[in-house]
């Protein structure tokens, strides 16, 4: 093995890692919430405030972490964005309450956004460019792994630093930085922890040279302005703000539903809901893979979008035992929906994708907007009511499938054999 393929392994790795920290910090806040409004005596306006503190700072930083890659290349952006995390979780660590968790939260989403914006692009330059899609896929199934794993990390600090007989090094140094009354801010040093070593890895590794493709460049404010006057560019924006507000509009509210309508616990119930919401839609994507070889993506998109409603209705107004499955079902239906939804719209211009990219990832601040209005609602109408407003983004989510028309649809098998049939008749 050469040194040139040791290191591109080892940044594939690296960048793997990368992708699992960026979940582990980001799909937490759900399960805190409850902890949130109950150590803080917030109403659920207040609450939906931290999401939106969060998934806002993607709206700033999508377009702008483009140009920074562009200029300074991966390394230096990497380090930046860790830095940024790793400022906020520990200063929530340090001074936990609800002001300074809003600021924490805003600078972990801008490193985060950062982060997102880097990787991809590096992982196909280490991986090689033939194994780029096996390579996101696999990346898709790590970031999955850690949503799953965060919530259940969360249980076991929250159940564990208050009883003085469970003892390890991570505990009794924890209870040594905690307020007693606090054990969930645990999780932030925890966080702090781990951005910290990340920095100081990506500070030891050697980074290669990334020469962007052009479907990779954010393109320049004259490109941005030609796509903003398109009508579909705007759909299709709208559609990514549609399904990011419903993934982390559920996400975010599982645990304090199931609190407020069946009494369940949030810190052990309510967040294996969640915990179960990311593993599902980790499966889902398994599922989907397969399906969008055999079926056209939009009809893919209008079945799972069906399941997805049928699901909601389900967990709004079922019994406990229902909802407390149906909530996390939701991922699995859910799970499909980001890659149709961005393949479409990529498949549905002949130019400027860089561009046009970043302006779909900046729709990332549906998962602001949604999380937000759900607790206004729910503090004037009841949380329940307040979460109806799922059914209009993935009533949203659902029309995509009916009016999309894309210039290349995605290739299923009948179709590939469709193409052998008349390629060999013409041969012939």
């Amino acid at each position: 093995m050469t040194q040139n393929s040791k290191r591109n392994y080892y940044m594939v790795f690296l960048i793997f890692l990368t992708f699992f920290v960026i979940s582990f910090l980001t799909n937490i806040i759900g399960p805190l919430i409850p902890d949130i409004i109950r150590s803080f005596n917030l109403s659920l306006a207040l609450a939906g405030f931290l999401p939106f503190s969060f998934f806002i700072a993607y709206g700033v930083m999508s377009i702008p972490s483009g140009f920074l890659v562009e200029k300074y290349q991966g390394k230096p952006v990497m380090l930046l964005a860790f830095s940024i995390a790793f400022a906020g979780a520990l200063l929530f660590s340090l001074f936990p309450n609800y002001l300074v968790a809003t600021i924490s939260l805003f600078l972990i989403g801008l490193g985060m956004a950062m982060l997102q914006v880097v990787i991809n692009p590096l992982l196909r330059v280490s991986g090689g460019e033939e194994h780029f899609a096996f390579n996101s896929v696999l990346a898709q199934l790590i970031f999955g792994g850690a949503s799953f794993l965060s919530p259940r990390l969360y249980s076991y600090l929250v159940i564990n630093l208050p009883l003085a007989e469970k003892e390890n090094l991570l505990l009794n140094t924890l209870r040594r930085l905690v307020p007693e009354n606090l054990p969930w801010v645990s999780l932030y040093w925890v966080f702090s922890l781990a951005t910290l070593l990340m920095i100081l890895v990506i500070i030891l590794s050697r980074f290669p040279r990334v020469e962007l493709k052009e479907e990779e460049k954010v393109g320049t404010w004259a490109i941005y302005k030609i796509l903003f006057k398109k009508k579909i560019v705007l759909l299709y924006f709208l559609g990514i703000m549609a399904y990011v507000g419903t993934e982390q509009g559920v996400a975010n509210w599982i645990s304090q539903f199931l609190k407020t309508y069946h009494g369940l616990d949030p810190q052990t119930a309510g967040a294996r809901a969640v915990s179960y919401f990311w593993g599902l839609m980790t499966v889902g994507c398994g599922l989907g893979l397969l399906l969008l070889k055999l079926i056209d993506s939009r009809k893919v998109l209008i079945i799972f979008s069906t399941a997805a409603v049928i699901l909601l209705s389900l967990a709004l107004f079922g019994p406990a035992e229902v909802s407390r499955w149906a909530f996390p079902l939701m991922g699995f239906a859910a799970s499909v929906m980001w890659s149709i939804i961005f393949s479409l719209a990529l498949n549905s211009i002949e130019s400027y994708h860089g561009a046009f990219s970043g302006i779909l990832c900046t729709g990332i601040i549906g998962g602001a907007l949604v999380p937000l209005l759900i607790g206004w609602l729910g503090d004037q109408i009841g949380l329940r009511q307040g979460m109806f407003v799922l059914y209009l983004t993935l009533g949203y989510i659902l029309s995509i499938g009916l009016w999309a028309r894309p210039l290349i649809s995605n290739e299923t098998i009948q179709m590939r054999k469709r193409k052998r049939a008349t390629a060999a008749a013409l041969a012939g």
